[in-house]
């Protein structure tokens, strides 16, 4: 087994990576079968950002914060680990933004999509699925669009669900809505397509997040699961991600 590893720049990611280097062969990410991404959640994120088209297996070790996306570090048994991990793979969104100045500009989410109002101003979003309206005016600070991997993220923090792997679902989470004043947000078929139009955008300038990659003064955003794109990453088998979303439901 050839393994690469990308360590974060900050906290004991790097003084971890001096010692794992240590004690295995670490080869370059062009020769690796799998990579090691040691850090925190949002370096598990922009590893699999600048992975995405290589299908590499990804194992990540918490050396961050949070690390909901990573395996428990130790510095024993890698290899073992490695190969008798559990894989699961994931499903970007791919998020179309069309501009103000009608530029058209393409990032992929791992997490979600998210639009927020960039003024004092609450935004004015209309929101059709599949072609067809289902809410003509969202008055708020915005809205988004998570994957289940992505539920117990910025979606929960928001108040929206969390959903299981292996659902098929997306959320559609409103976020600080004005009106409708009831609505609490959607489960969606990962099979449709999500579009938001941003009403009088240059009075109330709206700006579309991709996980990390941001565009701002947007008219117009389509947001659809890339099935094409498979995201491979590998959990311990006591520790896997499909039961650590499932048991966010019982956090109390």
């Amino acid at each position: 087994m050839k393994i690469a590893l990308i360590a974060s720049d900050f906290g004991d990611a790097p003084e971890a990576a001096k010692r794992l280097r240590e004690k295995y062969n670490i080869v370059n990410t062009d020769e690796a079968d799998v990579i090691v991404a040691l850090g925190g959640d949002g370096h598990m994120l922009q590893t699999l950002h600048t992975f995405m088209q290589r299908r590499i297996p990804i194992y990540g070790m918490n050396r961050g914060t949070v690390g909901f996306l990573m395996n428990e570090y130790s510095e024993d048994r890698l290899e073992e680990r490695i190969q008798t991990a559990d894989p699961f793979t994931l499903h970007p969104l791919r998020m179309l933004v069309t501009t103000c100045d009608d530029r058209t500009v393409q990032y992929m989410a791992v997490n979600e999509v998210s639009l927020l109002r960039e003024t004092r101003q609450a935004a004015k979003i209309c929101i059709s699925i599949d072609g067809k309206v289902r809410i003509p005016e969202l008055v708020g600070d915005g809205l988004l669009v998570a994957t289940p991997a992505g539920s117990t993220a910025y979606n929960l923090s928001a108040h929206g669900p969390i959903v299981p792997l292996g659902a098929d679902l997306l959320t559609l989470t409103p976020l600080s809505a004005f009106r409708p004043r009831r609505w609490r947000g959607a489960l969606l078929p990962h099979t449709v397509s999500v579009e938001l139009d941003v009403i009088t955008p240059q009075k109330r300038p709206v700006s579309a997040v991709a996980d990390m990659h941001e565009v701002r003064d947007v008219r117009k955003v389509v947001i659809e699961e890339a099935r094409e794109i498979n995201l491979n990453l590998l959990f311990d088998r006591e520790h896997n991600l499909a039961e650590r979303i499932f048991t966010e439901q019982f956090v109390h």
